[in-house]
């Protein structure tokens, strides 16, 4: 039996349970994996909704153009529903979001424009603005506006909420969810809450986003709004599509340790999936205290991993932000008790370089004049081979057999981008402490770090 199109594969995705990133979780923890959806995301639910709906309210007509600010998951919903229906699509997103997700919107046809992240959400330059200016100007044309369309948070009432009753058979106790627009949350929360009014709802918030203190206080307070990295939930506003009398509480979470969770999930649990379902496994991590044995706790897992290779799953991205804990120059060096490093002169002779590094058991010595000005080097490898068509070299200077410099680096700099300079050519690195002495790291010493 044959689906009719895309949109058909919507839905119906599976909930798996996690086996060891939630071992040290007091109860049964299962995630609704919704990268299964066609559009690798949970968006595809809301945005085939906001769709059937505007077309059915004579909004949205034959030949329109679909308008929205997005993430980027939302709008290849929409994108995949218009392909199928024949709309076009313009969309508008911020520069904090990866490119990936901008670059996927423009393979299926749309036309992305990005706006600063940075700015109050009235401000004409926002992605909000500048989609609701596009939608007045561009004829023929509907702005889905996805945070106070209602259709949103109906979708996952008629579906999201549904499937994961059905899968937990009845059963479940908890669910755990990410908050931005509010659909999934409210949404899911509603049918939920009408099946079992004991089912708890527990939202997960990012530090920068206004949603948890107006959850807790009804103040809508900007003072809470800061920049932040983690895409796709938290907000500077609330969105119509919230329902706060279905939550049971709020919990916010950092940049950090939901990137670092979602590559956990990846590795652990062979989940591929993207920011939103790192943080929200951590707030759950959070919030353990009280769960019992017996309960049933759902997660929502929002999107796909691929949204995010150049970021939380690109190692240099990571460390560059101070989310991944890694070795560098100066911990390498740090156990050798402020040894001073043996140098040589361009006026020694190769025989006191030979002698130097039998003496200290090393294979490379920078070659640094009386003035202290870094000019060569000189390594074991290359005296050997130097040594051997020419035995009598030993009584020449340094001078004659110097080798280039070493590169330096910054006495902080990672582990990892130390092994991409030392090569065949260049055998180590220098850098200087905070007091201005050199000190010197050999691709051994890398080794070493990494085996330990």
């Amino acid at each position: 039996m044959w689906l009719n199109n895309v949109l058909e594969t919507i839905g119906n995705t599976p909930l798996i349970r996690l086996n060891n990133v939630a071992k040290n979780i007091p109860a049964t923890v299962l995630a609704k994996v919704d990268y299964f959806n066609p559009g690798n995301s949970i968006k595809d639910r809301m945005a085939l909704k906001m769709v059937e709906v505007a077309e059915q309210e004579g909004r949205l007509t034959p030949g329109g153009t679909i308008v929205e600010g997005t993430s980027g998951n939302t709008g290849m919903g929409l994108a995949l529903a218009a392909c199928v229906k024949g709309y076009k699509c313009v969309f508008v997103t911020t520069d904090k979001q990866s490119k990936e997700k901008a670059d996927i919107l423009k393979a299926v046809g749309a036309e992305v424009i990005v706006c600063p992240t940075n700015v109050l959400p009235e401000d004409p330059a926002s992605y909000y603005s500048v989609a609701k200016r596009l939608a007045k100007e561009i004829p023929n044309s509907v702005y889905m506006n996805q945070y106070d369309n209602l259709a949103n948070r109906q979708a996952h009432y008629e579906s999201t909420g549904p499937e994961i009753w059905e899968q937990t058979e009845g059963k479940i106790t908890h669910l755990v969810c990410t908050a931005g627009t509010g659909g999934t949350i409210t949404g899911t929360a509603m049918y939920l809450k009408e099946k079992n009014p004991d089912i708890q709802i527990w939202a997960v918030d990012v530090f920068g986003s206004l949603l948890t203190k107006y959850y807790n206080t009804g103040i809508i307070d900007m003072g809470e709004v800061h920049p932040y990295i983690s895409e796709g939930f938290g907000e500077d506003f609330v969105p119509l599509n919230y329902d706060m009398s279905v939550i049971d509480k709020f919990v916010q979470v950092t940049d950090k340790d939901g990137a670092i969770m979602a590559r956990r999930i990846a590795k652990e649990e062979g989940l591929f999936c993207g920011y939103s379902a790192g943080s929200c496994l951590q707030g759950l991590l959070q919030l353990k205290e009280g769960l019992k044995s017996t309960d049933i706790v759902v997660c929502i897992f929002h999107d796909h991993g691929s949204r995010y290779v150049g970021k939380i799953y690109n190692d240099q991205w990571m460390m560059e932000r101070g989310f991944l804990e890694v070795k560098s120059f100066k911990d390498i060096v740090s156990g050798r008790a402020n040894k001073k490093l043996i140098v040589i002169a361009p006026d020694n002779t190769v025989a006191d370089a030979v002698h130097l590094m039998k003496q200290y058991d090393i294979e490379q010595i920078p070659v640094i004049t009386s003035t202290g000005d870094m000019v060569g080097s000189v390594s074991e490898s290359g005296l050997f081979l130097k040594l051997f068509s020419n035995p009598e070299i030993k009584n020449n200077t340094v001078a004659h057999v110097i080798e280039p410099a070493f590169p330096i680096v910054d006495f902080g700099t990672p582990v990892e981008k130390l092994g991409s300079l030392i090569n065949k050519e260049n055998g180590a690195v220098l850098a200087k402490d905070d007091s201005g002495n050199f000190h010197i790291v050999t691709k051994y010493d890398v080794i070493q770090s990494m085996t330990k």
